[in-house]
């Protein structure tokens, strides 16, 4: 699933292009669909670029560009396949619950923003760079690729906004491990319940949850 192949690869970094991305997505959620797998995406964008880009120039930039798309590599292996986005940009598919998705794009924007990027050509120096993310997911966020993509933006965007180097959920939700917080047989049981009723876990947890909260605040 959500194979990359030798069509639209792109010439700086290497990776496969947007137009790739969104095939494999809507072949991801065909996928999904008949396997009751999960998929989550999410939109990996630098901060702060366009001031480094104008200040460093292009040649500069497009460094960075590329250092960041071998360091998701790296980072996602195979656990994810990576495509340049656009611009500053990088798009990722998981294969993999939201909850899941996000720990592993935080952990990325931690290590990232850990490891200075050598700014190359005259004067090189390295540079303590960060990146904002947005994480949509199958099928709480969108049942088709494009609605996810929209989701991953708006994400993407409250990371920004909100104050960068950050990890965004679509929504706006606030996402904690769900193990902290059940036991071993509430999650087999909502397991169970998820595939009978064919909907994602999480959504039978904020259903449940919003129930209450009517229940307690009527």
């Amino acid at each position: 699933m959500l194979s990359h192949d030798n069509r639209g690869v792109d010439a700086l970094t290497g990776l496969p292009t947007y137009e790739v991305f969104v095939a494999r997505l809507e072949e991801g959620l065909t996928s999904v669909e008949a396997n009751d797998s999960p998929v989550s995406m999410g939109l990996v964008d630098l901060d702060l670029f366009g001031k480094l880009d104008a200040e460093r120039g292009r040649a500069v930039g497009d460094a960075v560009i590329a250092s960041l798309g071998r360091a998701l590599v790296e980072s996602f292996g195979k656990a994810g396949k990576v495509y340049r986005y656009g611009g500053d940009a990088f798009s990722v598919l998981v294969a993999a619950e939201k909850e899941k998705a996000f720990l592993l794009f935080e952990e990325f924007r931690q290590q990232f923003s850990a490891t200075p990027v050598m700014l190359e050509g005259e004067g090189a120096e390295s540079a303590a760079l960060t990146v904002s993310v947005g994480v949509a997911a199958y099928p709480d966020d969108g049942a088709r690729a494009q609605e996810l993509v929209r989701k991953a933006n708006e994400a993407l965007y409250r990371a920004k906004v909100s104050g960068r180097n950050k990890v965004c959920l679509a929504r706006g939700e606030k996402m904690v491990t769900k193990t902290s917080h059940y036991t071993l047989g509430q999650l087999e049981g909502l397991s169970r319940l998820a595939k009978r009723e064919g909907f994602g876990e999480a959504v039978l947890l904020r259903e449940a949850l919003d129930d209450l909260l009517r229940k307690y605040n009527s």
